[in-house]
């Protein structure tokens, strides 16, 4: 979903959501299985050859410090001595190889999202003590990046075009046919390999990559996403994994149908806090006094928009109701940059009655920029793999009017997100997937911190609880009450002082942990 928008804030640009970039911007599990854990040990695995990263995208500066390499894979594990590709991965090495407890690898979610500049990303985020004791290690995924990039061709490469709005009277006919045309797209031009970039591979190349660092385990942090495939790892190797991170959770229950469903409510608990902040500007902005009052406006102003979208002055592009809601949701994703929110339905309700300030003008400029793409990498990159991934994880319904029926009830009960969330998308006219869903238990050694913020309108709080409920005692639980997709170094000293501690000495909190020492925004 990706019209790129930057991110400012404490932490940078480390972790750029999935969801939030997103609108600004059985082949069998036993078979593979079988073959995961014959793998040879980490010392017969060929060095890693680090060297120069490959060039970033224009404008984009990048750490001298990191370094980069490839590891070579099979496209299909159920096939390992067939065609392979290669993963791209980078490091950013420990401060003191004295103190240096392994290797913390690190994915920033999406789906679909590069990261190879995680890491020093990452780095100005943490203490001393984590940085001596771990190299950091970014990696583009399988298809994404410079790691075998997929493409689907789409004439629209932003991920949000994906994004299944239905018409401003609730109809879906336009979206079953653009969710037919984009699965058809995608089968002529990526073809069929492109079933084989899932989520599952993605874990099992993450082993490799653990082979060829020469490690015996190895650790993990993983964000939105990320938390995901992280799951799928620590259930697949769950001897290989020495201390991971999940932070803003999918449930691995509702992959991704039901993930996507949930945004409906996790949008209704998140919106206020939003709301709050325009009120508090209610005298410059004129949007409302209250919370309530500033909603009602933020719904018949999408509402006018579905109807008639704007022309954005010095773009080819024109302000839809659900343009609105995309770059609502990715502006909801930081506490931070609520009040930029704010001036951004102030500048769309100018815009909706055709006056545009000065001030209305470089909101709009800021926030329809263009970000330039890797060289090398199509431009609608992210937005293909984004439906490999959640297309080919998990088989979605093909009953055209279940999607109707759910979309206009969604849209009754969760008037902010407009019956998007349980409309139809590209995967009920996906091929079947190669593999069922790999099966996430609470079987396994006790290596998981989950990071869970209780009004996280991307993964919401319901899916960090439903996540925390399947993996039992294998995990503990810090829940935040904050609002946003991110919880460490996001003001909440409690959830610092409980990931920091356990990756320092891999000491889970003993008991789950209520974090309540942030502030309301």
């Amino acid at each position: 979903m990706k019209h790129k928008i930057r991110r400012s804030g404490s932490r940078g640009h480390r972790f750029a959501a999935a969801l939030a970039v997103t609108t600004l911007t059985v082949l069998g599990v036993a078979a593979c299985d079988s073959a995961d854990d014959e793998d040879g040990p980490a010392a017969s695995a060929p060095a890693l050859a680090w060297g120069p990263c490959p060039a970033p995208a224009a404008g984009t500066p990048r750490d001298p410090r990191l370094t980069c390499a490839k590891v070579k894979v099979p496209l299909d594990y159920g096939h390992p001595d067939g065609t392979s590709i290669e993963v791209a991965v980078s490091r950013l090495a420990s401060t003191d190889t004295a103190k240096r407890h392994g290797v913390l690898l690190l994915n920033p979610g999406g789906p679909a999202l590069p990261g190879l500049d995680t890491p020093s990303a990452m780095a100005p985020t943490l203490p001393k003590s984590v940085l001596d004791g771990y190299d950091l290690i970014g990696f583009d995924p399988r298809g994404v990046g410079t790691s075998a990039p997929q493409s689907c061709g789409l004439e629209n490469p932003s991920v949000a075009a994906l994004f299944p709005y239905p018409a401003a009277d609730g109809s879906i006919d336009a979206n079953v046919q653009a969710a037919r045309a984009t699965a058809q797209q995608c089968a002529s031009k990526a073809g069929d390999n492109l079933r084989y970039f899932t989520t599952a591979n993605t874990a099992r190349d993450l082993d490799r990559v653990r082979e060829a660092l020469g490690e015996t385990k190895i650790s993990y942090w993983g964000q939105s996403y990320g938390t995901y495939l992280g799951t799928v790892y620590g259930s697949l190797y769950p001897d290989r994994t020495d201390r991971m991170i999940l932070e803003g959770n999918v449930d691995p229950t509702h992959v991704w149908a039901g993930e996507a469903e949930s945004w409906s409510k996790g949008m209704a608990e998140r919106f206020p806090d939003a709301a709050a902040v325009a009120a508090g500007q209610n005298a410059a902005l004129g949007l409302g006094a209250t919370a309530d009052e500033v909603t009602r406006t933020y719904l018949a102003l999408a509402g006018r928009l579905d109807h008639r979208p704007a022309p954005v002055p010095g773009t080819p592009q024109a302000l839809s109701g659900a343009m609105l809601r995309g770059v609502t949701y990715a502006l909801l994703i930081h506490n931070n940059t609520l009040p930029v929110l704010a001036q951004v339905w102030k500048a769309a309700a100018d815009l909706a009655d055709g006056h545009v300030t000065d001030a209305d003008g470089k909101v709009l400029q800021q926030v329809f920029a263009d970000a330039p793409p890797a060289p090398g990498v199509p431009a609608d990159n992210q937005a293909t793999m984004f439906l490999a991934l959640t297309c080919g994880d998990a088989e979605w319904s093909h009953d055209v009017g279940s999607y109707a029926r759910a979309s206009a009830a969604d849209r009754k009960a969760w008037p902010l997100t407009a019956g998007m969330p349980s409309n139809i998308w590209a995967c009920a006219f996906w091929p079947q997937p190669i593999e069922k869903p790999v099966a996430v238990t609470g079987k396994g050694p006790r290596t998981t911190l989950i990071l869970q913020n209780r009004r996280d309108h991307a993964t919401p709080w319901d899916s960090g609880v439903g996540l925390r409920h399947v993996l039992g005692d294998r995990a503990a639980f810090v829940g935040v009450d904050n609002g946003g997709h991110y919880v460490y170094h996001e003001g909440s000293t409690c959830a610092d002082n409980a990931t920091v501690t356990f990756l320092d000495s891999g000491r889970l909190p003993d008991r789950d942990l209520d974090c309540t020492d942030v502030g309301r925004h």
